[in-house]
């Protein structure tokens, strides 16, 4: 799927350490699709809009990295692009169920 490797360039060119979080607007544009069109569009295919795929995809990796590396969960924040921990804390927290120090420690 064009936009899963959209995203994983997006984060293997450093993007998320200069621009932030990949947005529904910046995918759109980087697949000639307006961003309404394109959520739709993703909503239409797959039952969830394209802000769920993004966050989906950042805590799949989050999940990863929380494992596979002694980083802190503030370096691991903002490698992903987050402005705030706390706001990473918050997100992984309402998708997994367990703070990022939770799932470190019990996986």
């Amino acid at each position: 799927m064009r936009f899963e490797e959209l995203l994983k360039n997006y984060y293997q060119s450093g993007k998320a350490l200069e621009q932030g979080i990949p947005s529904v607007k910046y995918c759109g544009e980087e697949l000639n699709m307006s961003p309404n069109y394109f959520s739709d569009l993703l909503k239409k295919e797959t039952g969830r809009g394209a802000q769920d795929h993004i966050h989906s995809f950042v805590i799949e990796k989050a999940k990863t990295q929380l494992l596979n590396s002694r980083e802190s969960i503030a370096q691991i924040a903002y490698g992903l692009g987050f402005e705030y921990p706390q706001n990473f804390s918050k997100l992984f927290k309402k998708r997994t169920g367990k703070s990022p120090v939770q799932y470190r420690t019990i996986n």
